[in-house]
């Protein structure tokens, strides 16, 4: 039986960051130069007020920039929930991209409709729903992908008990050689694994830079335009439970690459 899904994943999906030590302090932000192509995706006249309202949070133009997001690509996404991120991709890859938006049963049970709804816009035309699990993300169709994007759910996939080394691999032959895979995430303080996955649903940077590159990765740079120096990572960043703080807390954003 899947795992229930609690409201704290169910909000954050429906609304549709060189290797240091453990102890290592964040690195000082540095503001990433978001394109003007990242900018007219954001800018997109069509977008819905739901979406915009994620955007001082998400900084989905500098997303859109980091992940080297173009016309053309073939992308995947895991737990692409009601498709705020999905649709971001699908606009910045068309015209001739296609994003591969995975979703997997705990997620689809409460997302059904928004996702379906976001499916039938024109924005939605070049993405293709995939329901799967994660630990087997992409149907055979979807190979010698450009991009795989895990966009601050990582997390979530420890406590649902997701076989990651399956996963990673998967991924990893899921991409053409020289492609790119990306996660995005939540940052619990340096040194404490997997212990906040549920209770404050952020994740040790260490971990999952330990675990991508376990599968054949390597790791091509990292980027510091979500992270909060500030945030002194002992509070739960689930939507609910942050409230006025969601939005604010210190994320890292690692870019692999399959050799």
């Amino acid at each position: 039986m899947a795992p229930r899904l609690p409201v704290s994943l169910l909000a954050l999906v429906v609304a549709g960051c060189a290797e240091p030590a453990p102890s290592s302090p964040a690195p000082a932000p540095v503001p990433i130069v978001a394109t003007p192509a990242a900018h007219a995706v954001v800018d997109a006249p069509d977008r819905t007020p739901e979406d915009r309202a994620l955007d001082a949070g998400r900084r989905p133009a500098e997303l859109l920039t980091f992940l080297r997001a173009r016309p053309g690509m073939h992308v995947g996404e895991l737990m692409a929930g009601a498709g705020y991120t999905a649709e971001l991709l699908a606009r910045a890859v068309a015209p001739g991209g296609v994003v591969y938006a995975e979703n997997p049963r705990v997620i689809l049970g409460r997302s059904e409709g928004p996702w379906a709804a976001r499916l039938a816009t024109p924005a939605a035309k070049n993405i293709v729903r995939v329901d799967r699990e994660v630990d087997d993300p992409f149907p055979p169709e979807a190979h010698d992908l450009d991009l795989v994007v895990v966009n601050l759910v990582y997390h979530d996939l420890v406590w649902l008990g997701v076989d990651r080394m399956r996963m990673n691999r998967t991924i990893f032959v899921a991409l053409r050689h020289g492609g790119t895979y990306a996660v995005i995430d939540h940052s619990a303080r340096p040194g404490t694994g997997l212990a906040d996955v549920r209770t404050l649903h952020r994740i040790d940077e260490a971990v999952v830079r330990r675990e991508v590159l376990s599968a054949g990765f390597v790791l091509l740079t990292g980027d510091s335009f979500l992270r909060n120096p500030s945030d002194t990572r002992d509070w739960n960043d689930s939507p609910e439970a942050a409230a006025r703080r969601r939005g604010t807390s210190d994320c890292f954003a690692l870019l692999f690459q399959k050799p």
